[in-house]
């Protein structure tokens, strides 16, 4: 027999249970989402016995009041759920504790939620094609804005030698020394009992990574030793064993949630510039030291920057890395900014057009009126 499942084991607490409070009194049930199907999600709903994994839909009014998709319920979010009726209907969304998102693929200025309610995002990587410092820069970056903890994994340690996989353990850990990173291999079951540890009840662990670094294998070898099956039907749910094709919430008996993403080709950002110095502040001490405070580290004079690049203070690339980085936030900014203006002269727009409808209509109402006047 599984044990039972309670709601601290999904990550409930007091942050929840108050945000959940105003909703109880309409007899609506407290859910976690496990994933998005697209037209509906998938659900754990709680009472005060048991839970039960169901499919649910979302209302308009939750719909239609959400200024952004980033504002719509998402993998990770508790919600309020309503299961009188005979679909089981999200009524709303309880306010996030962190939020992992990039910006959307593509030339867009949208906000795309990875996972709401992370606690631990693990970065995936190995030594060889994959590897790149800058591209964990971006990862950190997302990762502290988010407000989940940092961990890498620097994967396939039986094709590489000890020296490369030292290496980039080392560099990593020198890149951002709060974050905690493990040599795994998958094959030979190497450092599996670290990447483990982070399984721990109620605690949130996000996989990501790119295609091809070995995080499939890494997660069925951490799902496989955890997940207790009975032919094809699953022990703790009851639900049949299927295919991931989209990010996905897994609660594991043993204690822990792991969410499976599909493989990240983009680390586009979506953060701010306090975010961006904080990440970099080394970059910004030196910054702080050049002789005009708006110095663009080109050409101009007394650049402390190019004077520490000169003297091998600092790392080219790393510095090209934060430039890049700049600059993709200040276009972030221009699109986000283009398209509230355009919002709003949507808004106005159709603000004078109902305006104009509700004068015409009134002018028509008047003259159809009949005339009472005594001759």
């Amino acid at each position: 027999m599984p044990r039972k499942i309670t709601r601290e084991d999904l990550g409930w607490n007091e942050h929840f249970a108050q945000s959940f409070a105003p909703y109880a009194s309409e007899g609506w049930k407290p859910a976690r989402l496990l994933r998005d199907n697209k037209i509906s999600y998938g659900c754990l709903v709680f009472d005060e016995t048991d839970f039960d994994e169901r499919d649910c839909i979302l209302s308009g009014r939750v719909f239609h009041e959400a200024a952004t998709d980033a504002e719509l319920p998402a993998v990770g979010d508790w919600v309020a759920l309503d299961v009188s009726g005979e679909d089981a209907v999200i009524r709303a969304r309880l306010p996030r504790q962190t939020c992992f998102s990039r910006k959307a693929p593509g030339a867009t200025s949208e906000e795309q939620v990875l996972v709401a309610n992370v606690d631990v995002v693990i970065v995936i990587t190995d030594p060889g094609s994959d590897y790149s410092l800058r591209r964990l820069e971006r990862y950190f970056t997302l990762i502290q804005r988010s407000g989940a903890r940092p961990v890498v994994v620097v994967n396939k340690a039986d094709l590489f030698s000890k020296v490369e996989c030292a290496k980039a353990a080392s560099d990593i850990r020198e890149l951002n020394p709060e974050c905690c990173v493990h040599i795994t291999s998958v094959l030979e079951g190497r450092g599996l009992k670290e990447v483990k540890s982070y399984l721990k009840k109620g605690i949130t662990v996000a996989l990501i990574g790119s295609s091809g670094v070995g995080k499939s294998a890494m997660v069925n070898e951490l799902v496989g030793d955890e997940w207790q099956w009975v032919g094809d039907v699953n022990e703790t749910t009851g639900k049949g064993r299927h295919t991931t094709t989209a990010r996905e919430l897994v609660l594991l008996p043993r204690g822990g949630i792991l969410v499976d993403n599909p493989g990240i080709k983009e680390v586009q950002m979506w953060t701010d510039e306090r975010t961006l110095r904080e990440a970099f502040a080394d970059i910004e001490d030196l910054a702080s030291q050049c002789r005009f405070h708006d110095c663009k580290h080109g050409k101009d004079a007394g650049c402390a920057l190019r004077t520490a690049l000169a003297e091998g203070r600092l790392d080219a690339a790393r510095l090209e890395g934060y430039v890049r980085l700049e600059d993709e936030i200040a276009e972030l900014k221009r699109r986000q900014k283009k398209r509230q203006m355009t919002v709003e002269r949507i808004h106005k727009r159709e603000h004078k057009i109902k305006a104009r409808n509700r004068e015409d209509r009134l002018e028509i109402e008047h003259d159809l009126k009949p005339d009472r006047r005594r001759f």
